[in-house]
């Protein structure tokens, strides 16, 4: 049997290589032991630790949550009620009503060009982990928040679930920031 011994500049630039592996891959976010519950969205609570003053501070503050189709169409009644729409742009409403709801994503992000949604991507698996829906936020900039932050805030269309079959796992991935975040959705907590 024979061993054979690396030069001093080959293990070298082994040990570089192996050294720099990590930091391509997706920074991990601390979690949470138990998932937090949103007060301003009860289907949703957050998993990682993204939307607390030290994502802030980082410029890393992620914020998911989920308007039901039952929420919309109350939202859609008031509103007609108010404004004493025609009939014609409460049939274009509802036309329009998504049939799994939306799904509202709010970043904060240093520098305007880095409050790009298309940056994002959003998916939801169910508990096997199989994929039941993926999309990617329109582009754009965001709008001035304070300290150097910039806000960005889109609409996305989400799938009809059964919540029978929840809870499902909302996953946002950032390109720019390398980073993934976490939620667990609970259709029937509206």
């Amino acid at each position: 049997m024979r061993f054979t011994t690396l030069s001093p500049a080959v293990a070298l630039l082994t040990l570089l290589l192996l050294a720099l592996a990590p930091a391509a891959h997706a920074q991990a976010r601390k979690r949470y032991m138990f998932a937090q519950k949103n007060p301003e969205c009860p289907a949703v609570a957050n998993l990682t630790k993204n939307t607390d003053e030290d994502a802030e501070v980082s410029a890393s503050y992620t914020h998911l949550c989920y308007r039901s189709p039952a929420e919309l169409l109350l939202e859609i009644n008031e509103l007609r009620k108010i404004h004493a729409w025609a009939d014609s742009t409460y049939q274009r409403r509802l036309a329009r009503l998504p049939a799994g709801g939306l799904l509202v994503l709010t970043i904060h992000r240093q520098g305007a060009t880095n409050a790009d949604p298309s940056l994002l991507t959003l998916s939801a698996r169910d508990k096997d982990g199989k994929e039941l829906f993926k999309a990617t936020p329109r582009p754009g900039t965001g709008r001035f928040f304070g300290r150097d932050l910039y806000q960005s805030k889109q609409n996305i269309p989400f799938v009809k679930l059964d919540p029978a079959a929840g809870p499902f796992l909302l996953l946002v991935n950032d390109s720019r920031l390398r980073q993934q975040f976490e939620y667990q959705l609970t259709p029937g907590k509206e």
